[in-house]
Order: structure tokens, then C-alpha cells, then sequence
């Protein structure tokens, strides 16, 4: 249930049900289906319930994907929910993380952009809160991670610190995990343009450094494509590992549910 853009969740959620030897069905085009009618969500949720055995759902209200889990009685899987939350995105970057450096303890990760609207990195703080790491939030002023974020992280004695200056960490870092300054989120359009391209990563910026760069996609013009080619990219390989992690998520709630 996609009612927001998405190219690499959908189809890597997709790719795998379908290479555990499952199928999907999908809404499709949200214009094409009683949606478009006024169909309550909680309705097509209902209706979505009697034909399958794990609800994937994408929305641009924030907390829809709980909501849904007190109607239906199969299991619903976050795929993004606003600004809000990204939950499978995080367990992928941080297997992504894992399988390059073997760890995730000891490392200093840098969360870079917009951490105000960016739902992947406000699911991931919380994800590296349950490892001993070091977090910098590299952001404009406008777009600060959410005091609520900040709160919980506090709350749960997780360090981190805040900049508006990459450069004064990019030397230290081990992780630039990189977010697009995403348009469609600002309720002023105006405010957007001031600040889209507060941030580049290109290859003269981190030449001789020992660092990777994620990114969860899709990029806009933060990352320079001379980037592509070159040891410190990840972010391709981070997409690609939505398949194993999204397989091992749908296997185990499937299973646990038919238990």
C-alpha cells in the first residue's frame, strides 16, 4: 500500500516476497483505485487484510502504520510514514555498516541534511542509540533533528553532538550518511531554495580519508556522481541490501504469524 513515491523500497520489497517463493498484489496508482473514491485507509486496510499475509505501507501521515496494526490482524511493516519513521531502511543501514567494518561499536557516524523532515535519519538515531557510537547531526540551523529525537536520545543517555559545519568533522568520521534536503516537505518553497544545496560530497572533499559514504537514495545533487566510482561509495551497495534484509524481515513475521 504505496500512497507516496518510491522506486527502491517498493521493488525491493517486491523482489523479495517474491524470491521466498511468494507474490504481492499492490494498490498501484492510488488514482486508479477507491482511494481516489474517498475509501477510508482503515477500509482498504480491511479489504487488503483478506488477501494477503503481511501488509507493506508507505503514507504521508505520520503514525498511519501503527494505526493500522490495531485494525487488521496481519502483520504491517512501516515503509516510511511522512517525516516520521523508516524502520526497515535503519536494520539495512545498519547491516550495511556491519558488513563493511565488521562493527558498528566504536565508530563516529555522521548524519548530514535534512535531519528536520529526513524519516531515514530519525530511524536510524534511535537504531545507533543501541550501539556505543558516536553520532554528529551535520544540518542549516532550519533543519535540525526534531527536538522530540533529541529528547529520547538524552532520555537514554545516547551522545551526539550538532553542527552546522561538515568540514569541522568530515576528519573524524567513519560513516557521512547523507540526506537529500527533500522539496516536497517544506511548507514554504521559498525556504527550499535557500538552503537545497547546503551541502556536496564530492571526491576533492573526501580524497585520502578513511570513510564511507551512505546515502539512502534517492540523491538529488548532494552527492557528486565523481563520487560513483570511487572506494568511499556505499550507497548503491546499501540499496541492494534491502533484498537479504527485507527477505529475512517478511520470513520471520510470515513465519511467526502461521506459527
Amino acid at each position: 500500500m504505496f500512497f507516496e513515491p518510491s522506486t527502491r523500497t517498493r521493488l525491493s520489497f517486491e523482489t523479495s516476497m517474491k524470491r521466498l517463493g511468494g507474490n504481492c498484489i499492490g494498490l498501484g496508482d492510488t488514482a486508479a483505485c477507491s482511494v481516489a473514491k474517498g475509501e477510508s485507509i482503515a477500509d482498504t486496510a480491511k479489504m487488503i487484510e483478506g488477501y494477503s499475509d503481511a501488509i507493506v505501507i508507505r503514507h504521508p501521515l505520520e503514525g498511519v502504520s501503527k494505526f493500522l496494526t490495531d485494525i487488521v490482524d496481519v502483520p504491517v511493516i512501516n515503509a516510511g510514514d511522512g517525516a516520521g519513521q523508516h524502520p526497515t531502511q535503519t536494520l539495512l543501514d545498519l547491516y550495511t555498516i556491519k558488513k563493511h567494518f565488521g562493527r558498528i561499536d566504536g565508530l563516529n557516524i555522521a548524519l548530514i541534511g535534512d535531519l528536520k523532515y529526513g524519516r531515514t535519519v530519525h530511524s536510524l538515531s534511535y537504531g545507533l542509540g543501541y550501539y556505543d557510537v558516536k553520532m554528529t547531526f551535520v544540518s542549516p540551523d532550519e533543519l535540525r533533528m526534531p527536538e522530540e529525537t533529541l529528547h529520547d536520545l538524552e532520555e537514554n543517555n545516547i551522545k551526539y553532538k550538532e553542527t552546522n559545519n561538515l568540514k569541522d568533522v568530515i576528519d573524524e568520521v567513519d560513516v557521512l550518511y547523507v540526506t537529500r534536503i527533500q522539496k516536497e516537505r517544506f511548507p514554504d518553497v521559498e525556504e527550499y531554495e535557500q538552503i537545497k544545496d547546503a551541502y556536496l560530497i564530492n571526491r576533492e572533499l573526501i580524497e585520502g580519508k578513511e570513510l564511507i559514504v551512505m546515502h539512502p537514495l534517492p540523491r538529488v545533487n548532494e552527492i557528486d556522481y565523481d563520487v560513483d566510482n570511487t572506494k568511499y561509495n556505499k550507497y548503491f551497495e546499501q540499496a541492494n541490501n534491502a533484498v537479504p534484509v527485507r527477505m529475512a524481515i517478511l520470513k520471520n513475521i510470515i513465519k511467526h504469524r502461521c506459527k
